[in-house]
């Protein structure tokens, strides 16, 4: 079976305050974007992951995917699957796409084999892989807060805007991006910007990780400043990587101003 786990953006991120056990409290609106990996799975006589397309770096025995398949495998009689993995989001772009992976695993895994968890046990499973997973549980826009694995539905549509995501040749780990800023309280409830007209966003809407990331690394910034000369009504970094998107309210095409840089566009749902 075959399944195609989608990237995310982040509408605005708030890091509110450094928790105890290490990680952060955070308030933000994860978007689903359809930039997409491909994973199937299959029944096999072992166990195994393969991957193609973007290089994976790392063991294979940390890969969120087998995770997924070995944390199921805890509490559910699961059989031998080959699972492959088809990279097409870039690695380390703020975009979710290894979180993504491995929630797309277990709802796979769900389905294969009947197991018949709800949306929100699937969620509990997903949160023990990482903070951003339980988002790709469900295909809809959430506001996230606590690590980002407490989600609440939030009403928004993007319906008819053009999104073009840029991602440079950086590569900013999570710990080098937190390492950058300082938690904060927020003078704005993001909930209250996000329900204003999306030509209100510039100024209000804010990634709280931009500043350290643009002064450390200017490219990140130069594409920012680009896309709102190109006519973006609204231009952010995304999550804590390098991926910047901006929201266009016509269509529009930057390949020729973003060349040797992975890039995506497409009219939003």
């Amino acid at each position: 079976m075959v399944t195609f786990p989608p990237c995310k953006i982040n509408l605005g991120l708030n890091v509110i305050a450094k928790r105890e056990d290490g990680y952060h409290n955070l308030e933000t609106c994860f978007f689903p974007v359809p930039w997409t990996d491909i994973l199937e799975i299959i029944p096999s006589s072992e166990t195994v992951f393969t991957s193609s397309g973007i290089s994976i770096l790392g063991k294979v025995e940390d890969n969120l995917c087998l995770k997924a398949y070995y944390l199921l495998k805890e509490e559910f009689k699961l059989p031998p699957v080959k699972i492959h993995l088809h990279k097409i989001i870039p690695i380390g772009a703020g975009l979710g796409g290894g979180s993504s992976d491995a929630a797309h695993t277990l709802r796979l895994l769900n389905t294969i084999f009947s197991l018949c968890l709800s949306s929100e046990q699937l969620k509990k499973y997903a949160a023990q892989l990482g903070s951003d997973c339980s988002f790709f549980i469900q295909d809809e826009p959430m506001l996230g807060s606590g690590r980002g694995e407490i989600l609440n539905p939030i009403s928004i549509s993007l319906t008819g805007f053009h999104l073009i995501l840029i991602k440079p040749s950086i590569h900013i780990s999570t710990k080098e991006a937190y390492e950058g800023l300082t938690p904060k309280m927020s003078n704005h409830k993001l909930a209250e910007i996000l329900k204003r007209p999306v030509l209100q966003w510039k100024g209000l809407l804010k990634n709280d990780f931009e500043e350290s990331i643009f002064s450390r690394d200017p490219g990140v910034f130069k594409i920012k400043d680009v896309l709102y000369q190109k006519g973006a009504v609204y231009t952010s970094m995304s999550g804590s990587g390098s991926t910047v998107f901006g929201l266009f309210d016509k269509s529009v095409s930057l390949k020729d101003d973003f060349t040797e840089m992975d890039y995506w566009e497409g009219i939003l749902d």
